[in-house]
């Protein structure tokens, strides 16, 4: 059955950057990661289009920069395309909304191993995740899992978790934590990170915002960074 309360759509459904959203919107993004020697710069374009209330595709194209072959090279990266489907949505009581997804991502790799950038991999990537919102207090917590593994150029293996909350505060503002530990079964490596990410409805339908990000442990792979983007939304 799949239904919502106006309340669960402000909580859960309205903000973009919730991976479960059900809304149409185009960011334009750059993210930069450093690591001792070394950069990487990301410009991107990532949207997402509702197909039917139950069903959208989200897409993306990455462009790199990067030195960490010793000199400056750029080119792109990767394109990738999701399905996402919601087979539930409901209330679980008078504070809690639930809604389920299950996905399918296809990626492909257009970078140049050379340069130092992209995997060399064409991938699929199945994923299933729930979000669970607070339609009181507007808190949203979505644990995700994808799994991505290559079907053609060098083997590629990785079981990606993923924790995400989010809350808004102040009318038009907004805060989400974003935990990702994959795991490289080639590798047997776990290089997590973790990001902040603060934005700002600038007006209807134009959002901008703001990340730092950082890697985790010792099979991190970069130190630090920093982010920005610009949303819209129609």
């Amino acid at each position: 059955m799949l239904f919502a309360t106006s309340a669960f759509m402000a909580a859960a459904e309205e903000n973009a950057s919730n991976p479960l959203a059900a809304v149409n919107n185009t960011d334009i993004r750059y993210k930069y990661k450093g690591s001792p020697g070394s950069d990487l710069q990301d410009i991107a374009v990532e949207g997402a289009y509702m197909v039917r209330p139950d069903f959208k595709l989200n897409y993306e194209l990455h462009y790199n920069s990067t030195d960490n072959t010793g000199s400056r090279e750029g080119d792109f990266e990767r394109a990738s395309v999701k399905a996402v489907y919601f087979p539930s949505q409901a209330k679980l009581n008078e504070t809690w909304g639930i809604k389920t997804a299950i996905g399918l991502e296809w990626i492909v790799d257009l970078g140049d191993t050379s340069k130092g950038i992209g995997s060399g991999s064409d991938q699929f990537a199945p994923l299933a995740g729930i979000a669970f919102a607070n339609t009181k207090s507007g808190l949203t917590l979505i644990p995700l899992i994808q799994h991505f593994e290559s079907y053609n150029g060098p083997d590629f293996s990785q079981t990606a978790l993923r924790l995400i909350a989010m809350q808004p505060f102040a009318d038009d503002y907004w805060a989400r934590l974003d935990i990702k530990a994959p795991y490289d079964w080639e590798k047997d490596t776990w290089p997590a990170s973790v990001e902040l990410q603060v934005g700002y409805n600038i007006q209807p339908g134009l959002s901008a915002y703001i990340d730092l990000m950082g890697g985790l442990g010792t099979d991190r792979s970069y130190d630090a960074g920093l982010g920005f983007g610009l949303r819209f939304i129609y």
